[in-house]
Parts: structure tokens; sequence; C-alpha cells
């Protein structure tokens, strides 16, 4: 596996995040955190420990439901039959994905090494 396949459409490092850490090292503990820390971020009390799965946006296997049915950049990749939002001529000028841009480092620079 490359670096490139664990960046999620949207250009989130999926290597760092603590989903798939937690899948990958089958870590119930770091499930726990991670349902814990995701509840109160996101203010639900609706995610479990065992819904702390995933092999990453572009890896084949297990997804975190909200990345898999509800992010709203990746039904956009789907709807337009794109691997990644790089593959988008409107990605300058999105709103969907600009939010991610604007919120977390790295993931404009992440998204370019896509183009590559």
């Amino acid at each position: 596996m490359t670096m490139k396949e664990l960046i999620a459409c949207c250009g989130l490092n999926c290597e760092l995040c603590e989903a798939r850490i937690a899948t990958v090292t089958n870590d119930d503990e770091m499930r726990k955190k991670v349902a814990e820390t995701w509840g109160k971020m996101y203010n639900s009390a609706e995610i479990l420990p065992e819904s702390i799965n995933c092999t990453g946006c572009r890896m084949p296997g297990v997804k975190f439901a909200y990345c898999e049915y509800t992010c709203e950049i990746k039904k956009c990749v789907k709807t337009k039959g794109f691997g990644s939002c790089a593959e988008c001529p409107e990605i300058d000028g999105c709103q969907i994905v600009g939010v991610i841009f604007k919120a977390v480092p790295g993931t404009r620079e992440n998204i370019q090494q896509l183009m590559n």
C-alpha cells in the first residue's frame, strides 16, 4: 500500500485516523476512546465503540458508517464517478471540499499528490 492510497477523497490522511489505526491494530480500547471523542465532538451519543471500524476511505474493506454513507464529499465523488476530488475540474471553487481544505491543514496538498 502506498501513501497515496491512504489519502481520502477529500485529502484527509487516513493513515493518521484513529478509527483506521484501531481497526488495523484491532485495538478495542482505542475504539472506545475514539467513540467517546467523536461522540463529544459531533454532539452524538450514538457512536458506539463497535462502530469504529475503517480501513480507509479509498481502501478495500470496512468503512466507518459516516464516511461511507453520510459524507457529502464521498457522495459527490461517487456520483461523479471519480476516485477522489483530485479528478474533479471544479475542485478549486468547490464549497463542499473547501470546508476540509480550510479546517485541516495539509489536505489541499494531499489532494495535489493524487493529481500527479
